[in-house]
């Protein structure tokens, strides 16, 4: 399949760029087929009844990174104490998050008043409590129910595991431009020079380790990948 085509056959796809706002839109007005998106705005498709959930991304690739802290540097070597700050407060605002994702929900949407999120408690909470879950057993959008995967899990440890791999798939994507960069990059050497696992395993160790994410003492896995 090669995503690049101007005008894609049959068996093939045209990638655009959009807002993740203007995705529901477009598909609404069927502009687009379809969009590969974070959520909520995809449980926000699903709550207006113009989207179906084909696939999800932690279903091919198992407790996959969605979103990550990235601090400079410079920051992490001249205002250390600061740059754990950050790390701890977002490690022990997953670990509330965990136990608590109907009042994170109602706290975040919209109806709250807060003005953190412009996203309707509907989808927050769609997302966040892992509603309607085995439905999508039936419709073939999870295919690995034994790897007991969340809509959303929180889980703070940066495993170097999936930066190598990460670094691995991409050399084998098609991209567009000049590729010479990424062609001589070496996925344990970026694994090595992106990661700080301190400022984690710091935390951890304060909070009571790894153990309350779930999480093997040894900061090891084997990233597992499958359609």
């Amino acid at each position: 399949m090669n995503p690049l085509t101007d005008k894609p056959a049959r068996d093939e796809v045209k990638l655009i760029v959009l807002p993740p706002p203007d995705m529901i839109s477009a598909l609404a007005n069927r502009t687009i087929g379809g969009f590969i998106v974070a959520e909520p705005f995809n449980a926000a498709a699903e709550n207006l009844r113009i989207e179906k959930v084909l696939r999800f991304t932690g279903d091919v690739w198992r407790d996959h990174a969605c979103c990550v802290v990235l601090l400079r540097e410079e920051d992490i070597q001249q205002n250390r104490a600061w740059a754990q700050g950050v790390v701890n407060a977002v490690v022990k605002a997953q670990q509330w998050l965990g136990t608590h994702r109907h009042e994170a929900a109602t706290i975040l949407s919209r109806e709250s008043g807060r003005n953190y999120t412009p996203h309707p408690l509907a989808a927050l909470d769609r997302v966040l409590t892992d509603q309607e879950i085995d439905s999508y057993f039936q419709t073939g959008a999870i295919k690995h129910p034994d790897w007991h995967e969340q809509r959303i899990g929180f889980q703070p440890f940066p495993f170097a595991s999936y930066t190598e791999e990460l670094i691995r798939r991409l050399k084998e994507t098609t991209l567009e431009g000049d590729l010479t960069f990424l062609r001589q990059l070496d996925p344990a050497t970026v694994a090595g020079d992106l990661v700080d696992e301190s400022l984690i395993k710091a935390i951890l160790n304060e909070i009571a380790g790894a153990s309350v994410f779930g999480l093997d003492s040894s900061f090891t896995r084997t990233e597992t990948l499958s359609l």
